[in-house]
């Protein structure tokens, strides 16, 4: 960030801290359809479309760095096997032979020259083109040429592989917008796999999603945790084209929490906003990234069912250079779970309760505006017209609201000017 958009953040945490209503500007926020975490028709048209059209994180070239090495991606409920080929480039592929539709992988990874269908034995090469078929003495004016892996579109940021099913969704620098400059002094092409698991939550994937999109929960979930360290109160959301979205909040000291725990190695192009505050940024669909100087975790959430989802938790942080990863590691991964407890373990209470009769509607504070932005977009990338008139979000909050525009500005320059 440059000098300008610090100062302009640092001028809005003090509006924020001396407001006692939300911006005269800011458009009130009608309720969200409690549908859309409970019915089947907005579940399903999840699953047809938001998840079919949006850039989907896929992995990290850590997984897979060598040529030829290559890893099975189900997560998203498509076959996909993706490998590292002698281009260099990282490629994706339905996991479907062009014979018979039998999987060209099995195994979860490994390393390989070739993909060989263990059917009948139809043979690809690392860029998805048929190279050799068992008795081809058989086949009358088979055609190679047509007979390649169906491809599913695959770009990197960095070391983060993505894919996308849509032929006709934006590149990924397109889709990440001002995200993608954002987010260059953490080097992502430089930082390196740490740790990746993944949890399995009894709740809709959007309820534990949503619990890393705010801060209004802080004071009463995470009391002993991130209220200590955090200034909510000072917290500032921004909303981006596409449904992203961003909140920074400045640390109140750092003495505490992670502070304590947090590795010793820095990425040192990070900025001042990172190292004094909580830098965090949800991407549409799917993903939460709180991204600092000594590393940052990438927590990405996945439908398991309507009531069930996946929470896969990625750690990512400076090379540390030849061996095992430095110690000082375990304690950071230790803290951070401990928070990440305090949200899920309340989740699947919350299922519950939405799934009874008396769940009818979500009243948005302020604070939780960014959870509207998300519905409003999610609602575009499926179709408006496409979804039932009683799961919709009226699409209240407007482009002036998008960055790089910001209504709060004008206001809190003329309140301090007028001091």
């Amino acid at each position: 960030m440059d000098a300008g958009e610090i100062r302009n953040l640092r001028i809005l945490m003090e509006y924020e801290a001396a407001r006692s209503a939300p911006p005269a500007a800011f458009p009130d926020l009608p309720d969200l359809p409690g549908g859309r975490y409970t019915d089947p028709r907005f579940h399903a048209l999840e699953k047809s479309e938001l998840w079919r059209k949006s850039w989907l994180i896929a992995g990290h070239i850590d997984e897979i760095p060598q040529v030829g090495d290559f890893k099975l991606w189900e997560t998203a409920g498509q076959p996909v096997v993706i490998i590292h080929a002698r281009s260099g480039e990282v490629n994706a592929f339905y996991n479907t032979c062009s014979h018979r539709g039998a999987p060209v992988v099995t195994e979860a990874k490994g390393r390989r020259a070739r993909l060989t269908c263990k059917y009948h034995g139809w043979t690809y090469d690392d860029e998805g083109a048929l190279v050799a078929i068992r008795d081809p003495e058989d086949f009358r004016d088979l055609d190679f040429s047509c007979r390649s892996l169906n491809r599913v579109r695959c770009e990197r940021y960095g070391g983060l592989i993505f894919v996308n099913f849509d032929a006709e969704a934006p590149t990924l620098l397109e889709w990440l917008g001002p995200i993608a400059n954002e987010w260059v002094e953490f080097q992502f092409d430089k930082v390196r796999l740490v740790d990746h698991y993944i949890w399995d939550l009894d709740c809709n994937w959007k309820i534990a999603m949503e619990a890393n999109t705010e801060v209004y929960h802080v004071k009463s979930i995470h009391a002993a945790t991130v209220a200590i360290g955090l200034d909510d109160r000072r917290n500032v959301n921004v909303f981006y084209p596409g449904g992203h979205g961003r909140m920074i909040a400045p640390n109140r000291t750092d003495d505490v929490g992670y502070a304590r725990v947090r590795p010793k190695l820095e990425i040192e192009t990070v900025g001042e906003i990172a190292r004094t505050c909580t830098q965090s940024y949800g991407v549409f669909p799917n993903i939460v990234t709180p991204l600092g100087p000594t590393g940052f975790p990438m927590l990405v959430f996945w439908p398991n069912g309507i009531d069930k989802c996946r929470m896969e938790l990625w750690w990512f942080g400076p090379d540390w250079g030849e061996g095992e990863r430095p110690a000082d590691w375990d304690n950071t991964i230790a803290f951070f779970n401990v928070v990440l407890e305090e949200d899920t373990e309340f989740g699947k209470w919350i299922q519950k309760s939405q799934e009874s009769y008396g769940f009818k509607s979500v009243p948005l504070s302020y604070q939780e505006a960014r959870i509207y932005h998300w519905n409003q977009w999610a609602d575009r990338l499926i179709g408006i017209d496409q979804i039932p008139p009683e799961l919709r979000v009226p699409q209240v909050i407007g482009d002036e609201w998008l960055y790089p525009n910001d209504p709060r500005l004008e206001v809190a320059a003329a309140l301090m000017a007028a001091e």
